[in-house]
C-alpha cells in the first residue's frame, strides 16, 4: 500500500481502538504469512478489515481470508470480515463495478458456508488519488465515519 493508504489504515485502527478497547487492534495483522490491513482481537472474537483501494481483484482478499478459515489458520471463535471499498469501485452510471460485486459474492458465500463467520462490505467515502496525487479533502472524516460503522457492528 502507498503512504496514504497506510495512513488511512492506521487512523482506522486508532479509531477502532478508541471505540472498542476490549480488542487489541493493529495494522498489518498477520494470519500466517498473509497480512490483513487492520485486525482486532478479543478473547473470543476476531475482526479483520481489508481496505480495497484500487485493487484489480478485490475478490482475492475475501477469498484468502476465508481460505485461512477453512485451513484452520484462524483460531478464534467468532470472526467478522469487513471489506471496505473506496469510491474507485463506483460506476459513473450508478452502482458498483463487477470487481466489487464479485468480492461481495465471495464474502457472502463464504460467510453463509462457514460457522462463526460474518462478512460485511462497506464503502468509505474516499476517491483515492493515483500514486503521487493529493489526498482528498475530508479523508479523515470519512475514515472516522467508517470506523464508527464498523464499531457499531461489534458487540462491546
Amino acid at each position: 500500500m502507498g503512504r496514504f493508504a497506510t495512513d488511512v489504515g492506521k487512523r482506522l485502527a486508532d479509531r477502532l481502538a478508541a471505540a472498542r478497547p476490549a480488542f487489541e487492534w493493529e495494522t498489518e495483522h498477520r494470519l500466517g504469512a498473509t497480512p490483513v490491513d487492520v485486525g482486532g482481537r478479543s478473547a473470543d472474537r476476531l475482526v479483520l478489515v481489508e481496505l480495497e483501494w484500487r485493487r484489480a481483484d478485490p475478490a482475492d482478499n475475501a477469498a484468502k481470508l476465508f481460505r485461512h478459515a477453512v485451513e484452520g489458520s484462524i483460531a478464534t471463535g467468532r470472526v467478522a470480515v469487513v471489506q471496505v471499498f473506496t469510491r474507485y469501485y463506483d460506476l459513473a452510471s450508478g452502482g458498483v463495478s463487477s470487481k466489487r460485486l464479485n468480492a461481495e459474492f465471495v464474502g457472502h458465500t463464504a460467510a453463509d458456508t462457514l460457522d462463526g463467520f460474518s462478512y460485511r462490505p462497506l464503502t468509505i467515502d474516499i476517491d483515492p488519488p493515483k500514486r503521487g496525487g493529493e489526498r482528498p479533502d475530508g479523508w479523515q472524516a470519512a475514515v472516522d465515519a467508517t470506523a464508527g460503522t464498523i464499531a457499531e457492528t461489534i458487540p462491546r
